[in-house]
């Protein structure tokens, strides 16, 4: 095997072990093949908690949020996302009942604020995203 067909079956094998269950691909394998990161699941907007379908209605109105964080821009540093220029993603809360903080729920939105189209869901703080559709 050569030295490149050697690097090539390891970023397979590291591709698999990495991304097995996890629904995106490893950033390195994609650089290295073309591949473009991505979310595999998704989630309509039927299968939202109504909280979460409010804090949609809440972006396309463009406020007022009820948390002054809503609408920071969102760094992507998890790289769960697709990758996309600093201040491309969003975030904004979905409010947790009887919560003393945030909680654990958000939706980053990706392109021009009040933008619904290119929006996903965390109810992980981050772990993981669902791509709403809608």
């Amino acid at each position: 095997m050569t030295r490149t067909g050697f690097r090539h079956g390891v970023m397979i094998v590291a591709f698999a072990m990495s991304s097995a269950g996890s629904g995106y691909i490893d950033s390195a394998y994609a650089r290295d093949t073309g591949f473009s990161e991505q979310v595999q699941d998704t989630v309509t907007t039927a299968q939202l908690p109504r909280a979460a379908v409010k804090t949609l209605r809440l972006i396309e109105a463009g406020g007022p949020y009820p948390y002054e964080k809503d609408g920071i821009i969102f760094g992507n540093r998890e790289r769960l996302l697709p990758q996309r220029q600093r201040g491309f993603y969003h975030e904004y809360t979905v409010a947790a009942r009887r919560a003393r903080n945030r909680g654990a729920k958000r939706i980053v939105c990706g392109g021009p604020l009040r933008q619904t189209s290119n929006c996903y869901y965390s109810d992980d703080h981050y772990a993981s995203f669902k791509r709403i559709a809608g």
